[in-house]
């Protein structure tokens, strides 16, 4: 979808950025996989991804998720 994730080490809260025009969401590795999970939905709702690059079936499941944020 045009981001890369990256799962870090440290005292900071899963988000995206933008670094040398290239877009990334950081992960924090320390988080609980429920913590993740969430961020990363957050995520979702704040972002613009390109679905271009996705299949049929991944495209159908993201709808889904974006339909119940």
């Amino acid at each position: 979808m045009g981001y890369k994730v990256r799962y870090e080490k440290g005292n900071f809260r899963t988000g995206s950025c933008m670094l040398q025009s290239s877009k990334v969401i950081v992960v924090n590795r320390f988080s609980n996989i429920e913590v993740k999970i969430n961020s990363l939905l957050d995520l979702l709702k704040t972002i613009d991804p390109d679905t271009s690059k996705l299949d049929e079936k991944q495209k159908q499941f993201y709808y889904t998720i974006k339909q119940t944020l």
